[in-house]
């Protein structure tokens, strides 16, 4: 089954893909293998509302990866190792030993990427604002603390999401939930291998906001900065480009209870998809 580009928001990312193949400027960049690149294009609208999950289906995503990645910055960790473990090896390359050393940060552990998650006081306090203050301007996560970046394995790529609640409107029905929005802003952003995962992760989070503070999420909206295209995926992406992008999935908890005790109490084993669909995976190398 097939939806048309009116319909279906993953055309959003697809068409800035095809904008970036066409009319990107050719870039040096710090991994040496040279971008195409764009700078500030449109914002990306997804919708979460229904339990709706943008897990682009133009390839197949890496779900479990995906959800282990997202838990392990929640409980603010910063040991790649942990992730490496459960065989998601997203981070290996940026805590490897010759990496650090790179960085000048060869006295540290290898797997040791530093200061790089969100912390998890802020994302508590996001969840007490949306509880306690849902029109609060300042319901902020910023990942972008400018001391702690000469420590970093890698400077946050996704540094900064504000969150929206729209409260229901007088004379609503009985029971109708606060609506929760995520305005993500990235520095840099991998249209290849990095947005899949980006897009998934942030509607998640999102997600598990709201099923912590009894809201229901609404929309998720990111603001690109530095949006480019790898030289060595061009070819891949335009064998992405010739698919048709396939319904978004739904989410489904699968504990009745899930959330009740706070962000922290989510397992990957909570996490249910539905009807996710895709065409199959491309291949594409990370650049580290």
């Amino acid at each position: 089954m097939t939806v048309t580009a009116v319909q279906h928001e993953e055309h959003q990312y697809l068409a800035l893909i095809r904008r970036v193949l066409d009319t990107g400027e050719a870039r040096p960049d710090r991994t040496g293998t040279g971008t195409l690149a764009l700078f500030a294009p449109p914002s990306l609208h997804f919708t979460l509302a229904h339990n709706t999950l943008p897990l682009l289906t133009t390839k197949r995503t890496f779900l479990r990866g995906i959800v282990e990645e997202l838990l392990w910055f929640v409980r603010g960790s910063t040991d790649s190792k942990l992730l490496s473990e459960k065989g998601v090896k997203i981070w290996d390359g940026n805590g490897s030993r010759e990496f650090l050393e790179g960085r000048g940060l060869g006295h540290r552990r290898e797997g040791d990427l530093g200061p790089v998650g969100l912390g998890v006081d802020q994302l508590e306090e996001c969840i007490r604002k949306i509880r306690e203050n849902p029109t609060d301007r300042r319901i902020i996560l910023s990942a972008w603390n400018p001391k702690d970046i000469p420590q970093m394995a890698l400077p946050p790529c996704h540094m900064l999401c504000q969150f929206y609640v729209s409260l229901p409107p007088p004379g609503a029905p009985e029971g109708t939930k606060p609506k929760l929005s995520c305005l993500m802003y990235q520095r840099s952003a991998d249209l290849g291998l990095g947005i899949p995962f980006n897009i998934a992760s942030y509607a998640l989070l999102t997600h598990m906001i709201a099923r912590v503070t009894d809201t229901d999420a609404h929309e998720l909206i990111i603001q690109l900065g530095d949006a480019h295209v790898y030289k060595d995926h061009v070819d891949a992406l335009e064998e992405q480009l010739k698919r048709e992008p396939r319904p978004f999935p739904k989410l489904v908890w699968r504990r009745e209870d899930v959330g009740r005790k706070g962000i922290e109490d989510f397992e990957y084993a909570d996490f249910g998809v539905e009807g996710y669909e895709p065409h199959p995976s491309i291949a594409m190398k990370m650049s580290v």
